[in-house]
This record gives C-alpha cells, structure tokens and sequence, in this order.
C-alpha cells in the first residue's frame, strides 16, 4: 500500500508506521463493511495547513452500526503541542511527527457494546533517527448491557496479544485503562476498560543505533499484532446480539450511556485535546460522538432492573484471573 501524499514522510520508519496504519484501516473498513451489510464507509481526505493530513472513513446509518469511523493521520509540526510536552518533560520547542490510526463504533442495537480503539507512534526530532520516539495505544468496551461472558470475551482476547509480546504488560496495561476512562466527576469507568498504554516503552534518547533499531522494530510487531486483536476481540460480541430484540426502555438506557461517553471524551480524552491543539481535522477529532445522546437529571435505574446490574460493570474488576474465562475467538484472523 503506497504512502500519501497528505502524509509528508520524511523517513522509512515514518513511512512504514504509515503504511501499517493504512493497512489497518483498509482491512476494518472492510470486515466492518461486511458486519453491516446496509451502509458503506465514505471516504474523506483532509491537509493539515500546518502540515500533514489523513483519511477519515466514516459510516452512519447502518444496520448495524448507527454511527462509526476509523481514522488514520499524520500530522507534524515545528514544535511539540502543550499536551504531549506536559507527559513527557524535556521535549519543549522540538519538531514533532504524529500518526495513528483511530476507529469508533457505536452500534444501533443497545446490546451490541460500543468500541474504541486507537494506535499511534510519535517521534521528536527529526531525521532518519529522530531524538525520542514511542508507540501508545489500546482498546476497551463501552456496553450499555453489560454481558459477564462478552467482557470475559474481550479481556481473555486482549490478555493473550499482551502474552505475546515481553514488553506488553496486560495487568498494568488494563489498570491504567480502568483508571484513564473513568468518568471522574461521577465516580464510574466510561465502560468495562480494556488495555491503554501511552508508551510501549519508555522514550530513550541514549540507545545505541543497534539496540533502538531492535525496539523499534520489536514495537512496531507489537502494535501491528494489536491491530489484528481488533476483530477477535469486539466482531464475536457483534455476532452475538446484532439480533437481539429491544424497546424503548433499552433505548433511553443506551442514549443515557452515550451521554456519559461525550462527558468523557469532551472533559478528559488526551485524544481530543491533542487533535484539537495541533489543529486537526475537526470532523475527523469528534468523529468519535454518538449520533444521539441524553442527560436526565439526577437519573437512578429502579433497583432489581438489568440497568441498574449494568452499573456493577463499571467499577474496576479482574476479568481474566477468574476461573473458566472464555478463550479468545480465533474466528477473525485480523486485518491487513
């Protein structure tokens, strides 16, 4: 798959991180295609007048999927956005390079859960051996009804990605999940979390060639591999319950939900800061908005009901260590 113009390159790991980000896309983009069965994805490229650019493909009234997109870009600029220089000191004033790969997936039926997931590589400096660089990522599951077998599903898929790989660290990797979608100021977990880490290893500007080299390509092959845990992961959970009969009930159940996915993402996400300061694609930043949400004042599920067992899901919780969790599906081989 060729490199973009929009993408602006300027090395071969730049390059190839790009072009495994592409690879990515075009591969959920068409499972993704399949799974809905009504709608495609249309395609929007964008330029970042700063420099740089990306693909954002996009779907919205599907059978499946109300609204969804899985966004790749890469961006660069003459100085790092406050946001990054805040986590990582020392890098204040330097060029940086930024890309990634994004998606979003919030389906109609309020018992398919809604999906995140995102992969990115940054560098600071420039040239072929740049001054620090590092992958982040993750993924996590956002159900409005939560299910014990679908969540067990999810982690023991994610667990043994991480077991593939020495510097991948599932137990740490899924507490700083919990932690970074909580929902603060009400005192829950956005969903039932996932894997997050914002850098697979640490930045090292002391390496030797050889030994940055060996990281950088041990990273890559890492990220790569979570890339193709995606559709293993969440595409059984779609299977499972697209057909699933709901009411009104669920529905304002799920919009309630959604309200506390905007609160997250519009409060907290680092996500969404960053686009935003280093002037990204607006439609691109808030693609990952449901279509529809709500607020209720003060709303407290009736004791007894499925929604108020739902709430129990979103606290901190070891879905994998438990006795007879559910082998990870290997129906779905990934994307490429």
């Amino acid at each position: 798959m060729s490199t973009p113009a929009w993408a602006e390159v300027r090395s071969e790991r730049q390059r190839r991180v790009v072009e495994r980000m592409r690879s990515g896309q075009h591969g959920l983009v068409s499972a993704f295609t399949a799974i809905d069965g009504a709608e495609r994805f249309r395609e929007h490229t964008w330029q970042r007048p700063a420099g740089g650019g990306g693909t954002a493909r996009v779907i919205e009234g599907g059978a499946v999927f109300e609204r969804g997109g899985v966004n790749v870009s890469a961006v660069h600029g003459a100085r790092v956005p406050p946001s990054l220089a805040a986590t990582h000191p020392g890098i204040e004033g330097l060029p940086f390079f930024a890309t990634g790969i994004s998606m979003v997936l919030h389906p109609r039926n309020p018992y398919v859960p809604a999906f995140h997931a995102n992969f990115r590589y940054f560098e600071v400096g420039e040239g072929e051996r740049p001054h620090v660089w590092w992958f982040g990522g993750g993924l996590d599951l956002t159900p409005a009804y939560p299910r014990e077998d679908d969540v067990r599903h999810f982690h023991a898929t994610l667990a043994d990605w991480c077991a593939r790989f020495e510097q991948a660290d599932y137990p740490s990797w899924k507490a700083t999940c919990d932690d970074y979608f909580t929902v603060r100021h009400r005192g829950e977990m956005r969903g039932v979390g996932g894997v997050f880490f914002d850098e697979l290893r640490p930045p090292d500007a002391e390496r030797s060639h050889a030994a940055d080299d060996a990281a950088f390509e041990a990273d890559l092959a890492c990220v790569s591999a979570g890339i193709d845990t995606i559709l293993p992961a969440y595409a059984p959970l779609i299977e499972r319950h697209r057909h699933d009969a709901f009411g009104e009930r669920e529905r304002r159940w799920q919009l309630l939900r959604r309200g506390r996915y905007v609160e997250f993402n519009l409060v907290y996400d680092r996500g969404t800061l960053f686009g935003l300061q280093t002037g990204g694609h607006i439609e691109a930043i808030l693609m990952s908005m449901p279509p529809v949400a709500n607020w209720a004042f003060d709303h407290q599920p009736e004791p007894g009901t499925p929604e108020a067992a739902a709430l129990a899901y979103y606290q901190p919780r070891d879905w994998v260590a438990a006795d007879e969790a559910p082998e990870p599906a290997s129906a779905y081989a990934g994307a490429r």
